[in-house]
């Protein structure tokens, strides 16, 4: 359900019945000229759709103004925003804090921007990964005051780590693609993989019209088609299908 269409009585089901909270976080980036701005989002959001179909989960509004860098293009009649990871991290603190304050306790982001290493991370990942660990310290020593991790009652705290039940599962987060599927279907940038996902996940983001070959990344973007992103489309809803029922 999307949370802005939630009900008071719908909340409170979801976190008695510890429902998924999803949140989508992207850019908005300049992505050569045959695709929109919004790809590395509107990916996420349209896989969530989809998977919003299938079982009980709170879709938050997604989140489009991440860290876009101008690393591939100026932002000048291009279209990159650039949010700096600072800010990201702010937000993304006030964000965390809220909701668990509201009572959600199994939140998941789904991340595509810059993910193709996304255990080192990037500015826009790291900023709201460093958030929501700022954030749980937080709130758990306000709740059980300084010296929480050394009271008796912690003793299976390890145990407790292992199983995924511990406080710092609480958020977790994503690439769009796991490894699995990043090695078959390797990242690009408006190239074959990201323009055939698209034709896939979101055709009305693609004109190919428009496709201009005159920069490297977008090349093979000429080789983009629908069965190309339709097989990566099924390995990222299963995994992703996956994590949202394991709870």
């Amino acid at each position: 359900m999307r949370y802005e269409m939630m009900f008071p009585y719908q909340i409170r089901k979801a976190i008695k019945e510890s429902w998924p909270v999803v949140l989508s976080v992207g850019v908005l980036e300049y992505h050569a000229e045959h695709c929109v701005t919004g790809v590395d989002t509107l990916l996420v959001v349209k896989a969530v759709e989809l998977l919003e179909k299938e079982m009980d989960m709170v879709v938050l509004p997604p989140f489009y103004y991440g860290a876009a860098s101008y690393a591939v293009e100026p932002p000048g009649n291009n279209g990159s925003v650039q949010i700096d990871s600072d800010v990201l991290n702010s937000f993304g603190r006030e964000l965390f804090r809220s909701l668990l304050r509201i009572g959600f306790r199994n939140i998941h982001i789904f991340v595509h921007h810059q993910s193709e290493n996304f255990s080192a991370g990037m500015p826009t990942d790291l900023a709201f990964k460093l958030a929501a660990r700022q954030i749980i310290f937080e709130f758990i020593e306000k709740e059980k005051g300084e010296g929480w991790w050394g009271s008796n009652s912690m003793e299976n705290y390890y145990t407790e780590h292992e199983a995924g039940t511990d406080p710092f599962s609480w958020i977790k987060f994503y690439p769009f693609m796991d490894e699995k599927t990043q090695k078959k279907y390797p990242i690009d940038h408006a190239g074959l993989q990201e323009t055939s996902l698209m034709m896939a996940f979101c055709p009305e983001g693609v004109d190919m019209s428009k496709l201009s070959e005159n920069k490297w990344y977008c090349k093979h973007a000429k080789e983009a088609n629908p069965e190309y992103g339709n097989a990566a489309k099924k390995m990222i809803l299963d995994k992703m299908r996956s994590i949202l029922t394991n709870r």
